[in-house]
């Protein structure tokens, strides 16, 4: 199982805007994934029924937007669903620490809510 820890960044003027960062087993997902990706603002991706909201049936979440001008891709995007008391992500693809890719992760319920109601709680 992964560990999910998200932190956010409080915008001007430490940055341009408010966004999240997420970090899978350490790993910054976002930045790894794209350079230039940026993600949503806490309230918009954390918020009960959001895009990081686990249902039994899949669906598919933006998850950041790209920092880029012009690009043609909307942003990020992953898909999340609920099994039991596992939460997967998957439609990943950045590289591990061992030169791989990772395409899949899994969470415990218990500890991916945990760590999402943690940090929209501060937003709301």
């Amino acid at each position: 199982m992964s560990t999910l820890l998200i932190g956010t960044c409080p915008g001007p003027p430490a940055c341009a805007d408010v966004h999240t960062y997420l970090f899978v087993d350490g790993l910054d997902l976002l930045t790894r994934s794209d350079g230039a990706a940026l993600g949503l603002h806490p309230r918009r991706l954390l918020r009960p029924g959001g895009p990081l909201h686990p249902t039994d049936a899949p669906r598919e979440a933006r998850i950041a937007d790209l920092g880029r001008p012009g690009s043609d891709r909307a942003g990020l995007t992953i898909t999340v669903r609920l099994r039991g008391e596992t939460v997967g992500w998957s439609g990943l693809m950045y590289p591990d620490r061992e030169h791989g890719v990772v395409e899949e992760v899994r969470f415990q319920l218990a500890q991916y809510l945990g760590e999402v109601q943690r940090v929209y709680g501060t937003w709301r």
